[in-house]
């Protein structure tokens, strides 16, 4: 298939045979599978996974790779393509009777829009595995104290198990991005075990906490949640937002306004 990388896109298209077996032995597909893939692009990975699941849908945002795409795996098993913006796609759609199991190459400038926007839908996802920029992996990954411990950290890891599966090198891709990438395992929890009353509270909570890393709980969380009310929830007002657990936010955005 020859295709010309698109920068808009933010097209690096996987080659490597190494990494690709890798990669489909890590997700596992079997029959049966509802599989999605995001961002297939010239079919490296799909055609893997369609051998072993014999089902695949694909949402693909540049519609010159459609047609070649279908023509490349069309021996391997059934795939449909839906032409669209993983961004404002209803992937709540395509799982009818059984929850999706969700793949992709993401395009690394918009990937945390993507992964919170799956995150709205997790109700049908049983798993999500994705190639990303190894910096954002390693944030999404993160304990609390370390530098890469911020919002991304506790805004996946409320709903998610987030696991930091290998890393992959540029040489992998066509052409090369300017950045190491990861292969991570995002694994929706059936209960969150940090009960959390209002997402949207929890957000807020969590953004402000992290909006000026320097500043205190305090000072942070000012409008948002008093002094008084932080030290209720057994959390020190004069500690700063990276020292914190998920589940520390958790209470936090319950306790209410």
């Amino acid at each position: 298939m020859s295709h010309q990388p698109r920068k808009r896109f933010g097209q690096n298209f996987l080659h490597d045979p190494g990494v690709i077996n890798r990669i489909v032995s890590a997700v596992s597909p079997k029959p049966g599978d509802r599989l999605v893939e995001i961002g297939p692009g010239q079919g490296a990975i799909t055609k893997e996974l369609l051998k072993a699941a014999g089902a695949l849908q694909a949402i693909e945002l540049d519609r010159d790779l459609v047609g070649p795409l279908a023509a490349a795996c069309a021996l391997f098993g059934e795939l449909t393509i839906h032409l669209a913006d993983a961004l404002r796609f209803d992937f709540t759609a395509l799982a009818q009777d059984a929850k999706l199991r969700v793949v992709g190459n993401l395009p690394y400038n918009i990937s945390t829009p993507i992964l919170f926007h799956l995150l709205e839908q997790k109700a049908v996802i049983a798993d999500m595995h994705f190639m990303l920029q190894r910096e954002v992996v390693e944030r999404m990954a993160a304990d609390p104290g370390g530098k890469d411990y911020g919002r991304l950290s506790v805004m996946l890891q409320a709903w998610c198990r987030v696991t930091h599966l290998f890393d992959i090198g540029p040489g992998a891709f066509n052409p090369p991005p300017k950045v190491h990438s990861a292969f991570v395992r995002l694994t929706p929890y059936p209960e969150p075990p940090h009960p959390i009353q209002d997402r949207n509270r929890f957000a807020q909570v969590v953004t402000a906490a992290f909006g000026q890393r320097r500043k205190t709980l305090r000072n942070a969380l000012k409008g948002v949640l008093s002094a008084e009310q932080i030290e209720s929830c057994g959390i020190d007002p004069g500690a700063r937002a990276e020292t914190l657990s998920v589940g520390d936010f958790a209470r936090l955005a319950n306790r209410g306004e």
